[in-house]
């Protein structure tokens, strides 16, 4: 069979795409068993630089409102959570899990010498870098390098092959820096149904029955690749439907998104780490109605997946958090929007935090840098804790360096 470049690169790009699926996917071989304290983090990143002035307000300082004087979130439509401080209008679910005990909220959160650039910025969270030092793998990806290696993988986490089923999950077409180690990457999957259809299209499936006729080697690699992808993706298609999510959920890319995820945690596959982006929060005008639209499908989203993991037990088994790259400036500009700033605040979710409510003290606006919030708590002291803490890894050879532990999350 001759193979025309068109097709070829076709078969590339399906090939590249599903390099590390298959071995994710064998894990859809053995459906069983897992029915609860299979720890599960799910990261939220809110991409574009989100305000947090502007999510979580400090209703009481006169110093917000003098700075933001069409922009600034009257008192009178914040949703109170303490006398200081309010969410969003639109953050109504968020505000009930906050009062339900199941919310936390760190605020000044970021790390020294920030970037403002989106791209370098970004790098710095995805791969938990210095600013001025450049890594090439995530600090997601390096945590799947160490489980490859074999270390602080807990005995009961090697049952029944479990250890080989370590993997991380972006529910996109492409895949995170935050997701890539060195000899272990994270997948990207944004719909398990078109996976397979794509990986069953007939001319596919020919090209794999005409290598099996060929003695030649040039593209061994390639065809075994696309083989076990065949192989694999009718595997997740038909297992990820033994348990799938019947709630509803928002017709948003976000809603849609969750519920894919929440129908892989009911499949119980032991995967570690679920990452989903939304934005963009690049809110240099327009802010007010950009923030309300994007809020009101995140708020719409985590109502409705939190709602499927109480449903279904899982809500203890699972950690959720948001990250943006960086806040906005303090005062508004000319355009109804924020430039880009520096510190942040970031939300955890779960049925088992220990601790709840304000993690620490709101933005000091008396105290900034050139019209900047000052960061309080390195963003990686937060990577140290859930990797420590909830994913039971060592930190320090993750991340190259020991950072203080918080304590949102129990000890073990």
């Amino acid at each position: 069979m001759v193979i025309k470049r068109k097709e070829f690169l076709k078969i590339g790009s399906l090939a590249t795409a599903s390099l590390w699926i298959p071995q994710f996917l064998k894990a859809f071989e053995k459906p069983g068993a897992l029915s609860g304290g299979n720890k599960t983090l799910v990261i939220i990143q809110l991409s574009g630089g989100n305000d947090g002035l502007n999510t979580v307000i400090p209703v009481r300082n006169d110093i917000y409102y003098k700075l933001r004087p069409k922009l600034g979130i009257p008192k009178s439509k914040a949703l109170a959570i303490t006398d200081e401080a309010g969410l969003h209008p639109t953050l109504k679910g968020l505000r009930a899990l906050y009062d339900e005990g199941f919310a936390g909220i760190l605020n000044n959160v970021g790390y020294p010498n920030p970037d403002r650039s989106h791209f370098r910025s970004m790098d710095i969270w995805h791969t938990a870098s210095d600013s001025r030092e450049y890594l090439t793998t995530g600090w997601i990806g390096r945590f799947l390098d160490a489980q490859c290696k074999g270390y602080d993988i807990k005995s009961s986490d090697k049952q029944k092959g479990r250890e080989n089923s370590l993997q991380a999950v972006e529910v996109d077409d492409i895949l995170s820096l935050a997701l890539k180690g060195e000899s272990v990457k994270g997948i990207a999957v944004k719909d398990p149904k078109r996976l397979y259809g794509t990986a069953n299209e007939e001319f596919f499936r020919a090209i794999v029955q005409e290598r099996k006729k060929s003695n030649s080697s040039i593209a061994d690699y390639l065809y075994k690749t696309l083989a076990e992808t065949l192989s694999s993706a009718d595997t997740i298609f038909r297992q990820s439907r033994l348990n799938p999510s019947r709630s509803d959920y928002p017709k948003t890319q976000l809603g849609n998104s969750l519920k894919t995820i929440a129908s892989l945690i009911f499949s119980d596959i032991d995967t570690k780490i679920y990452y989903v982006s939304l934005g963009s929060f690049d809110t240099h005008i327009q802010q007010e109605i950009q923030q309300q639209r994007l809020f009101t499908e995140l708020d719409e989203a985590l109502t409705a997946f939190v709602r499927d993991l109480k449903k279904n037990n899982r809500f203890e088994d699972v950690l959720i958090f948001t990250f943006s790259e960086f806040g906005r400036r303090v005062a508004q500009n000319a355009s109804g929007g924020t430039d880009h700033g520096t510190a942040n605040n970031m939300f955890f979710i779960s049925g088992a935090l220990a601790q709840k409510g304000l993690l620490n003290p709101l933005p000091d606006l008396q105290q900034l840098d050139d019209g900047d919030l000052i960061y309080k708590v390195d963003f990686r002291n937060v990577y140290a804790t859930v990797l420590n803490k909830w994913l039971k890894a060592d930190d320090v050879k993750i991340l190259g360096k020991k950072y203080d532990h918080l304590y949102f999350i129990k000890s073990h």
